[in-house]
């Protein structure tokens, strides 16, 4: 067994562990998507561990919120690894906001995913600036699953693709929300850059 790869008894059946990865533009429901199958697993009576970055304090320091203020119960975490040993016991663990996590998180979730875990992660899959954000695009690399959800235009009323940062910081990550972000299709996105 490789150092920090735990095994999980699986009473002689194959590991049946995946990584489903759900990306898009802010405002797209990502989180939404993420709390909607965590919730179904405990439906099915599945032991649920669901984790957020300790960086993302914009509702609450306990809980993973979506923008319409729906809340699930999760640990804050600083790095990736303390996803690892508190998720031992879990049949499903959850992720959200994986880009704020070093790129050590896809690892991780490979590692639960071998050992029969069902591996939930939700995150930006770009940038303001429409780059490659964090660890997401390795994440999508080796997932089972990838599903990318749009938010909507909030300039035409068309499917959303980008979060335009409002805000004149431009550090890569500014966690935030309406204040800070707005999304927006590509047209508008390019109008606002003056592309177009």
């Amino acid at each position: 067994m490789h150092e920090g790869l735990y095994e999980r008894p699986n009473n002689g059946f194959p590991a049946r562990g995946s990584i489903e990865v759900i990306v898009g533009s802010m405002f797209s429901g990502k989180t939404e998507e993420l709390m909607r199958r965590l919730r179904r697993a405990v439906i099915a009576r599945q032991r649920v561990q669901v984790f957020k970055p300790l960086i993302d304090t914009r509702y609450s320091q306990g809980d993973v919120v979506s923008h319409d203020r729906n809340t699930l119960e999760a640990t804050a975490v600083a790095r990736p690894e303390t996803i690892l040993l508190l998720s031992s016991d879990a049949q499903v663990v959850g992720i959200d906001e994986g880009q704020f996590f070093d790129t050590s998180l896809v690892d991780i979730c490979l590692q639960m995913a071998d050992s029969g875990i069902r591996v939930v992660v939700s995150g930006l899959d770009m940038d303001y600036e429409r780059k490659p954000f964090g660890c997401m695009p390795r994440l999508m690399a080796v997932a089972d699953r990838v599903l990318k959800v749009h938010a909507i235009c909030v300039s035409c009323g068309a499917p959303a693709l980008y979060s335009y940062r409002l805000a004149a910081d431009r550090e890569q990550v500014l966690v935030g929300a309406k204040a800070e972000y707005e999304p927006l299709c590509r047209n508008c996105y390019l109008k606002r850059l003056n592309r177009l």
